[in-house]
């Protein structure tokens, strides 16, 4: 069966769109922020009792992670509200040989070794495969470390400690999640390097909409789906 040119497919529901810019904004502000609480800056002119940066970049650190969990829980109940694309976040049909062959060709075509590509009305296998990686249990992994750090701010017996204190523990000591947390920016962020590259370039080469379906919604094919 063959596609009519220009045709559009609605994909992506209006919360599932905006979870994902609002979690694109909290991401980059928690990156940025998260970067300064690390490495703080070495000084600031003036009396100490007259600077509150530090302060500040950790309020919006800490804004943003509860914009970044509230948001992770809504997403969570659009896999069970939406559509079935909003699933392909959480479930991997791992146990379909047809969906790894396409992961294999997928990557292929990536690296440039595959001619034609494939279209897919939602996430094609290998995004899904990435986009459960590094988001679903990236974000599970950043959420639960860095509120076992906010706990120790907050202190013993509160719900953040009764929630999430065990986690310190389980690594060993408050030095040891930070260390771990610092590192779950990274692997998030090198995932957002992945997929702007892979989103522009697939709206280029695969002849399908994919930046403006996050906007739109609408999936547009380009010419003929074979």
């Amino acid at each position: 069966m063959s596609m009519q040119k220009m045709e559009a497919v609605y994909v992506y529901e209006a919360p599932l769109r905006l979870w994902h810019w609002v979690n694109a904004l909290s991401i980059t502000v928690l990156a940025l922020t998260g970067y300064f609480i690390a490495s703080p800056l070495p000084t600031q002119p003036g009396e100490a009792s007259a600077n509150f940066l530090m302060g500040y970049i950790r309020f919006a650190h800490f804004t943003a992670a509860y914009v970044f969990a509230i948001g992770f829980a809504a997403r969570i109940y659009w896999a069970f509200a939406g559509n079935h694309h909003a699933r392909q976040l959480f479930l991997l049909p791992v146990f379909n040989p047809q969906w790894w062959r396409e992961v294999w060709f997928e990557s292929r075509w990536y690296l440039f070794l595959e001619r034609e590509p494939r279209k897919y009305v939602g996430h094609n296998p290998l995004a899904q495969l990435f986009m459960f990686v590094f988001v679903t249990w990236g974000s599970i992994f950043m959420i639960f470390t860095g509120f076992a750090l906010y706990a120790e701010g907050e202190g013993r017996d509160g719900w953040h400690d009764n929630l999430f204190g065990w986690v310190i523990p389980l690594f060993g000591q408050s030095q040891d999640v930070h260390s771990w947390h610092h590192l779950g920016m990274w692997w998030i962020l090198s995932f957002v390097i992945i997929h702007i590259y892979v989103a522009i370039r697939e709206d280029i080469m695969s002849r399908q909409s994919i930046v403006s379906t996050m906007i739109s919604g609408y999936r547009m094919f380009k010419d003929e789906r074979k």
